[in-house]
């Protein structure tokens, strides 16, 4: 059954034409919930999914497969199974259980949500993520989570809350496609961005934010870091 749903996937997509690839598809635990990916090593193509996956219908796992499929080969086309697949990913943050928060984030998304969505934007799971001084935040629509970065710990909430709202923002106007392509930042989304009260300022004063952060960071390193022992330090 795990293969014919990759030789479904490419006769779907290429009707009448010889498949060339030898298809191998492998649910793994070694995914994020809801990912996958397809590798192609000469004729060999094998796509991993997530065993999430095994529990959803094999018409959306043909949309996944086929997408995958289709960036791998740099294709155009499209099917009914890959609108199935994203509509499902844009549904699918209704299902997935909020069980990750953190106090600060908390109040800083519902700020956000209270001023800019009228409270009417579920919370999704947050979480800061590692200290990024170049991705300031994501959300992840297959866990429905927003991670940002912790370079906004300590910073004046108006930054955090930009970075909150940028990606508040992405899981309320959730994506479009075009043959291939996924837009996430059209021009209503930057539009929509451009409301944030003094936004095009804090966009401009972020740079400046985070390199101040990260000398901070840089030397509290220096500081925790042991020093070598001199001559005099043994007396």
């Amino acid at each position: 059954m795990e293969q014919n749903l990759a030789e479904q996937a490419y006769t779907g997509l290429f009707p009448g034409k010889e498949n060339p690839y030898d298809l191998e598809l492998v649910y793994t635990g070694r995914l994020k919930q809801y990912g996958g990916n397809v590798s192609l090593r000469g004729s060999y193509m094998e796509f991993k999914l997530s065993k999430k996956w095994r529990q959803i219908s094999p018409e959306i796992q043909l949309g996944l497969i086929q997408e995958l499929m289709l960036k791998l080969l740099k294709q155009k086309r499209q099917s009914m199974y890959i609108d199935l697949y994203n509509n499902f990913i844009k549904s699918l943050h209704i299902a997935i259980p909020k069980t990750k928060t953190d106090p600060q984030l908390e109040e800083s998304f519902n700020r956000v949500n209270d001023r800019y969505f009228v409270g009417l934007v579920e919370r999704p799971n947050l979480r800061w993520g590692q200290f990024s001084t170049r991705t300031f935040g994501t959300y992840d629509f297959k866990t429905d989570m927003i991670t940002v970065s912790t370079v906004f710990k300590d910073t004046d909430i108006k930054y955090l809350d930009y970075i909150m709202y940028h990606e508040t923002l992405h899981k309320q106007r959730k994506f479009f496609k075009s043959g291939t392509k996924t837009y996430y930042h059209d021009a209503r989304f930057k539009r929509l961005e451009s409301v944030f009260e003094n936004g095009a300022q804090i966009e401009k004063e972020l740079g400046r934010v985070v390199a101040k952060e990260q000398a901070k960071a840089a030397f509290r390193f220096r500081e925790a870091k042991p020093r070598k022992r001199g001559f005099f330090d043994w007396f």
